[in-house]
C-alpha cells in the first residue's frame, strides 16, 4: 500500500523510540504549519545538539520554510512541504522539498562561497539576506528542480555523539 502523501504528524522512521536519528514531516504551506514543523524537529533533535546548534538549525530551517511558504506558494496555503533531517556522523543532514514554483537561480550559487559576493545588509530588500544566512551557517548545499518538485538539502555540521559524551 502506497504512503499517504501527507502527514499531520512527523513519523521517525525505523529508529528506536529513544534515538533520534530520522524526522520526517510533511505539512501544508502555511507560517503556522511552518511553526509547528520547526518546534517538533527541533524537541527531536534537541537531545544531541547544543543551544548554539539547535538555534542555527532553527535559523536556517525558518528561512527555508518561510521562503516556501512565502515565495515558492505566494502564501496560498495551497501546497505541502516535506522536511527530512537524518543525525550521521557528519552532523544533520536535511532535505526539504515542495511542488511550488521553481528557486530562482539568483537565490542559489552552487559554489556561493567562491562566486557570489557578500551584499551589503542595508541595500537588501526586507528578508534579502536569508540566502546568504543559510549559506554561511550550513554546507553541502544542493537544489534540484525534478518533474515539477523541488527538492533543497543541506548538511549542518554538529559534533558526533560519542564526543559529547566523552565531555
Amino acid at each position: 500500500m502506497p504512503e499517504p502523501a501527507f502527514s499531520q504528524h512527523p513519523t521517525h522512521g525505523e529508529a528506536p523510540p529513544g534515538d533520534p536519528r530520522i524526522f520526517h514531516h510533511s505539512f501544508p504551506a502555511t507560517a503556522m504549519a511552518v511553526r509547528d514543523a520547526l518546534r517538533s524537529a527541533l524537541a527531536r533533535f534537541i537531545r544531541v545538539m547544543t543551544e548554539e546548534e539547535a538555534g542555527t538549525l532553527e535559523l536556517i530551517l525558518a528561512e527555508v520554510l518561510n521562503n516556501i511558504v512565502e515565495h515558492s506558494y505566494h502564501d496560498s496555503a495551497k501546497g505541502h512541504v516535506t522536511l527530512s533531517i537524518v543525525r550521521d556522523k557528519r552532523g544533520l543532514s536535511c532535505s526539504v522539498s515542495d511542488d511550488g514554483i521553481a528557486l530562482p537561480p539568483s537565490c542559489f550559487c552552487p559554489d556561493a562561497r567562491a562566486n557570489c559576493d557578500r551584499p551589503d545588509p542595508e541595500s537588501l530588500p526586507e528578508g534579502g539576506f536569508g540566502w546568504f544566512l543559510i549559506r554561511d551557517l550550513a554546507t553541502d548545499l544542493g537544489y534540484h528542480r525534478h518533474e515539477g518538485r523541488n527538492l533543497f538539502a543541506f548538511r549542518l555540521p554538529i559534533a558526533p555523539l560519542h564526543e559529547r559524551r566523552s565531555n
